[in-house]
């Protein structure tokens, strides 16, 4: 792209950032305008589309003059919250009547009628397999820790810390299909908190101490557009934030939430067939980038208080999906990582003790 077309672009991308932008922006924001948390601060670790990942290197590239480290360091915690220190539990919500009748597979899985892919058990399945199998994706996450941990510091002290813990057994803690009213057309980031407060509710978790270790994912039904899915605006695929971030009280605790679109409308661009072919990459994209915003959690499950990149950089921001993203080929490549219920597409995370994006390593007690 020629100078004078990029400045032009760049031009109106700034513009038409902004009307839906309810949060304020702060110093942790990307400052790269192709970014989706660019004036959007509360989509923390977004996945861009494919096109806006290529927008975003376009930009970086024309301003190069700063330095590139994707080291990640510590935010300190909120609330005294850095990361999902001890073994990370993951309920699905199945967001709005629009997904119409539920069943059950041979798996034990809840289908819905209008899932026309199988998206929803297939997404079951992931987190039941993950932590089985000796599978080595979530070793890159437990090398990340919380407590006696200095802030922006780069690794994990010898004692006073606990680590991210490894999801033996499966991290899968349950799905609710809350079909008592519409999901809604384009969801806000608030109501998205809020039903995600709401599933703390219904699944009794109503104390602090039982969301420590908790994300709840808000799967919204195809053809919506949660905070702009799938318009002009963001060019995201999911993002994740807790609840006061995104400026809903709760009274459970602190609830940590991932906004995760029905991706496959988004085809390609979201990662359909970005590692297998024809029918079998249909599904790619909902393990890829919820795999990006599960490792994203639990390295930073109040964001930003756990580990992102603090430097001002290429990678400002970022956190361990975001610099490791749409990798198709060399280190880190996205690939299938066998589980020991069935094989997933999934994308590498950056890992600050190899200094490179890793599709797996060794756990880290």
């Amino acid at each position: 792209m020629n100078v004078r077309l990029f400045a032009a672009v760049t031009a109106l991308a700034l513009t038409g950032l902004g009307a839906s932008s309810a949060i304020a922006s702060d110093d942790t924001g990307s400052d790269n305008p192709f970014a989706p948390s660019y004036a959007h601060s509360y989509r923390h670790g977004a996945v861009p589309s494919r096109e806006a990942h290529e927008r975003m290197k376009q930009y970086a590239a024309m301003h190069a003059g700063t330095t590139s480290t994707k080291t990640l360091s510590y935010g300190g915690g909120i609330d005294g919250i850095g990361v999902t220190s001890g073994t990370p539990k993951v309920y699905l919500v199945v967001y709005g009547s629009q997904w119409g009748t539920s069943g059950t597979d041979a798996n034990g899985n809840m289908t819905l009628s209008g899932d026309a892919f199988g998206a929803v058990p297939y997404l079951q399945q992931l987190f039941k397999g993950l932590g089985t199998g000796g599978e080595l994706w979530s070793g890159v996450m437990t090398q990340y820790c919380d407590g006696a941990v200095a802030k922006l510091a780069t690794s994990c002290p010898t004692s006073g810390v606990t680590h991210i813990g490894y999801p033996t057994g499966g991290a899968f803690a349950g799905i609710w299909y809350d079909n008592s009213v519409a999901s809604p057309s384009n969801a806000t980031a608030a109501q998205l908190a809020q039903e995600a407060i709401n599933a703390a509710a219904h699944f009794g978790n109503t104390t602090a101490a039982s969301n420590r270790y908790v994300q709840y994912v808000i799967l919204s039904p195809t053809g919506t557009h949660p905070d702009g899915f799938n318009t002009s605006t963001g060019q995201f695929c999911a993002w994740h934030d807790y609840n006061k971030d995104a400026g809903v009280t709760s009274p459970y605790g602190d609830i940590a939430f991932t906004n995760m679109p029905y991706v496959k409308d988004m085809g390609t661009s979201c990662g359909q067939n970005f590692v297998n072919s024809g029918a079998a990459g249909n599904l790619d994209g909902f393990s890829i980038v919820e795999g990006h915003e599960y490792a994203e959690t639990v390295t930073d499950q109040n964001p930003a208080g756990g580990w992102t990149n603090h430097t001002r950089s290429t990678y400002k921001g970022q956190e361990n999906g975001d610099e490791c993203a749409w990798l198709s080929s060399g280190q880190g490549a996205s690939a299938n990582v066998v589980m020991g219920n069935g094989t997933y597409a999934m994308q590498s995370t950056w890992s600050n003790d190899t200094v490179r994006c890793d599709i797996a390593h060794p756990i880290v007690h």
